[in-house]
């Protein structure tokens, strides 16, 4: 499977971008541990060209982690080009356009999600960028807005006209937000529709080795993303790719490992940020890490975890935590 030059070998499974959870820090992780491919966190055209301080430091990429996807999000043309040129210059091996975020702050206001009920921005928006950059520009989008206006099978042969080099199709609407289950079946007729032939990545609850080796089978897709079920277990795509390359389960390894895997991307944080930013962001990870899950009376240790101010203070806390519970 390619996307424009750039060739994946078999299954590729690509880390989602997520806003203050995709930093360069857990991209680089989650490359050690498999991902074919990772996304930064989205970068709003508006910001980036009005040179915000916060949102330049999103264009920071490494060759470690390539190859990476920058993506950007906003509602109108022109800043969306001159944010899309903005990123090219940072070099990344693809430009991706949010067309998905349905967070009301962003989808609210027109972008993200919110150009489902505005198609004809959003198209126009799309081959703008695309003559605007010359590396490869894929697209990033849902359903449809609402259950009722379901329009990503027509939607993504118009997409492809614009000359994108790739889709990704979360399988749910905006107004589901996160809830309920991803529907796959307008993801696989999409890959199946005779008039596509870009690749098709899918998203949305992929949480196993089976749930993302069904996704390949069942619907076909080019691709699949992996989301919400790496934060806090950026090893999952290491168990995803054996799982794919075998057949068989990776073996579990000690729950010290995990915890180490843990300490390790909390240390990362705090020496590219400083050690107060640096435990803040990560503790989005450990509050919904797996590895915690399953542990008796664990509210109280989790709640002294998230309140830590110092490495030396969580990680005590963290060394403390029982070995002895099966927490897979």
């Amino acid at each position: 499977m390619n996307i424009g030059t750039i060739q994946f070998d078999k299954y590729p499974v690509f880390l989602a971008p997520m806003e203050d959870v995709t930093d360069i820090s857990f991209r680089l992780l989650c490359k050690k541990f498999g991902a074919d491919m990772v996304y930064t966190e989205f970068i709003s055209s508006d910001a980036l060209i009005r040179h915000i301080s916060k949102t330049k430091t999103k264009l920071e990429i490494k060759d470690e982690e390539r190859p990476v996807a920058m993506q950007i999000y906003g509602r109108e043309v022109e800043p969306m080009v001159e944010a899309a040129r903005i990123c090219e210059e940072a070099r990344p091996d693809i430009l991706d356009i949010n067309f998905g975020c349905p967070v009301k702050k962003v989808a609210g206001k027109g972008a993200g999600s919110g150009m489902l009920r505005t198609p004809e921005k959003m198209l126009e928006i799309t081959r703008a960028v695309v003559r605007a950059v010359n590396i490869p520009v894929t697209v990033k989008t849902r359903l449809g807005w609402d259950h009722d206006s379901k329009i990503i099978v027509e939607l993504a042969e118009r997409l492809q006209d614009c000359g994108i080099a790739g889709l990704t199709i979360h399988g749910r609407t905006r107004s589901q937000m996160y809830t309920g289950e991803a529907d796959w079946t307008l993801i696989g007729e999409v890959k199946n529709n005779p008039r596509m032939h870009i690749p098709i990545t899918g998203n949305g609850d992929i949480t196993s080795p089976e749930a993302c080796k069904q996704a390949f089978d069942r619907y076909g897709v080019d691709a699949v993303m992996i989301g919400r079920a790496s934060i806090g277990a950026p090893w999952i795509f290491r168990e995803i790719k054996q799982y794919l390359k075998t057949g068989e389960k990776a073996p579990k390894e000690p729950f010290e490992y995990y915890l180490s895997v843990l300490k390790r991307q909390i240390l990362q944080s705090v020496n590219r940020l400083d050690e107060r930013r640096g435990i803040l962001h990560s503790r989005r990870h450990i509050a919904v890490s797996p590895l915690f899950k399953g542990i008796p009376d664990f509210k109280p240790t989790r709640i002294a975890m998230l309140k830590a101010n110092t490495v030396k203070e969580l990680f005590d806390i963290m060394d403390n935590i029982s070995s002895n519970f099966v927490t897979f």
